[in-house]
Formats: structure tokens, C-alpha cells, sequence
């Protein structure tokens, strides 16, 4: 897997358990451009590829800003960037890409958990410079492991309400929703509030919603069959056997295909479909790219048709 090695120039605490990075190239140069709600993937080991939501701003082309929240039960991302990740030491990235994007409106509610707030960042800078209409409400434990907290309520005052649990409770997110208005609604941060908030917007209009998820929503399924994968570019046919992602099933065939969280979250592996009929499994696509067909995440999902063909 090929790569561009960046230099960790600043580790800071911005919260309890949540350390803010910042990264450079090795030559000073700029650094690829990116918009509010992009991520950053940073090898942190052999085969450990983990994504990141950029929090810095997308206008400083000299550094990439990420804040990552050290997970104890996770899989082992947020521990090595934490141990591994000193000033002076380098990490390799293999890519930026945006599959949460800012999408230009009149009026926004913008909803974070925890270090979801770190997308969110970017996301209210820019709206509050466009001179939208907009409100973020900002879950968390404890407001010590709020990052950023305190500099938000600074900047843009009661525009960011605060919502520590153990002070205010849960987020009440049927009233905060209920004043959306006809305004987009953006959402990120633990499981359980994405999954809250989707079940109270599941009412709204199509693209009124936009959500990024940390893990991957449940995705249970009947029995599996195995189907027959034509890889296009390729000029082969893989048999795919039930149980077995079509991702590890075409790279075991020797064809390459970048690949990264392997849960249907991170985009990565997205492959376009020429031909068949997806069985979307992912916690990623919206329902309009599900609908569509002509694309899915090969790490988790599979086939509604006894044969699919690929872009690949």
C-alpha cells in the first residue's frame, strides 16, 4: 500500500482522552486541499488504517489538524496513534477523501457527540462565514470530555448549545429537531444518537439528513448463497462463497483493491457496479446511492442477484 509519509509537528490535549494532532509534509510544502467533513486515513501500523476527521482549517494548506478520542474497548486505532504519534515522528497517509460533505443551504442544525464534534468543526466555521442560519447542539459525557467546548461557546455564543449528560441529561433531540425548520440536519458521533436522530428524521424529505458514523450500524441479513463477481478491468471471475466478503475474495484472486476499516464505513473500497443487483450492507451509502445501485462497499456487502459485475 503506497503512501505519502507526513511529519506530526503538534500534540496538544484538547479534552479528557482526546489529543489533537497536527501533521505536515516533511518539505514544507502545501498539502492536498480538502472541504469541511473530510477525513484523513494514516497508517499507524502494519495493516492498521484508520480514519480521521480533519478539524483544522481547510484554508491552511501547510497542516492537517485531527483530534483523536482514546478508545479502550476499540480496535486498537486510537491506542497506537495515541502511544505512537509523537512530535518529530512520521506517519504515513494514504489519501484524503469527504464522504460527509457540507452541502450549501439557508439553514442548518447541526447535532455532535463526543469527538463527533471534530467534523463538525469545519462544517460550522464555514456556514457562520456564508452568514447561514444555524444551531449546533453538542452532546458528551462530561464537559471535561467535550473538546473543544469551551472555544465554540467562545467564538459563536448561544448558537452552540452544550449538553453534558451528567449536568443536562440526554440530548432532547425530538425538541432540537422539531426547530430545524426546513433546514439540513447534520449528525455525528456515537452509534446510539445516530441511530436516535435518523429514527426522528425518518419523516424528513430525502437529503435533508446527513450523517457520519464511527462504527457500523447493524446490518443483519438472511442466509447467504455464493455468487459469481466478473471483474471488468480484470477479465476474471471470481466465486465468491457464502460467509466470505467479495473484498477478500477478489484481493485473494490477486487483483489489488485498497481497503481500510473492512466494516462498511470508511468509503474506501467503494467499487462501482456495472452490472446486477447490490445487497447493501454498509453504514455509509445514502438511500439515494443505495436506490441507484451503481455502487457499493465490498468489505461488507453482497448480491440480490446470483451474479454481479465490477469496475475492477
Amino acid at each position: 500500500m503506497t503512501g505519502t509519509d507526513l511529519v506530526v509537528v503538534a500534540r496538544q490535549p484538547v479534552a479528557d482522552g482526546v489529543v489533537e494532532f497536527g501533521l505536515t509534509r516533511p518539505d514544507g510544502g502545501d498539502l492536498p486541499g480538502w472541504a469541511p467533513g473530510a477525513h484523513v486515513e494514516l497508517e499507524l501500523g502494519p495493516g492498521l488504517v484508520r480514519q480521521y476527521s480533519l478539524c483544522g482549517d481547510p484554508a491552511d494548506r501547510s497542516v492537517l489538524r485531527i483530534a483523536v478520542q482514546r478508545e479502550a474497548a476499540g480496535r486498537g486505532g486510537s491506542r497506537a496513534a495515541h502511544e505512537r504519534l509523537a512530535v518529530g515522528g512520521t506517519v504515513r497517509m494514504h489519501g484524503l477523501r469527504n464522504t460527509f460533505p457540507l452541502v450549501a443551504a439557508r439553514r442548518y442544525l447541526f447535532v455532535a457527540g463526543g469527538v463527533g464534534i471534530t467534523p463538525i468543526l469545519t462544517m460550522v466555521a464555514a456556514v457562520d462565514a456564508a452568514d447561514a442560519d444555524w444551531h449546533l447542539a453538542y452532546g458528551g459525557r462530561t464537559r471535561a470530555t467535550m473538546a473543544y467546548a469551551a472555544a465554540l461557546r467562545d467564538r459563536y455564543g448561544d448558537r452552540v448549545g452544550l449538553y453534558p449528560q451528567d449536568e443536562t441529561g440526554l440530548l432532547d433531540l425530538a425538541g432540537l429537531l422539531a426547530g430545524a425548520g426546513d433546514g439540513l440536519v447534520y449528525c455525528c458521533g456515537p452509534e446510539a444518537l445516530v441511530r436516535a436522530v435518523e429514527e426522528h428524521c425518518r419523516d424528513l424529505p430525502p437529503g435533508r439528513l446527513h450523517v457520519e458514523r464511527f462504527a457500523p450500524r447493524d446490518a443483519t441479513t438472511g442466509p447467504e448463497t455464493a455468487i459469481e463477481v466478473e471483474l471488468a478491468l480484470s477479465g476474471r471471475t471470481v466465486t465468491v462463497p457464502p460467509g466470505v466478503p467479495i473484498l477478500r475474495a477478489v484481493q485473494e484472486a490477486g487483483v489489488p483493491v485498497l481497503s481500510s476499516c473492512g466494516e462498511g464505513t470508511c468509503g474506501t473500497c467503494e467499487t462501482p457496479v456495472l452490472a446486477g443487483v447490490p445487497e447493501h450492507r454498509d453504514s455509509l451509502l445514502s438511500a439515494q446511492d443505495r436506490a441507484a445501485g451503481d455502487t457499493m462497499l465490498i468489505c461488507v456487502s453482497r448480491a440480490r442477484t446470483p451474479r454481479l459485475v465490477l469496475e475492477l
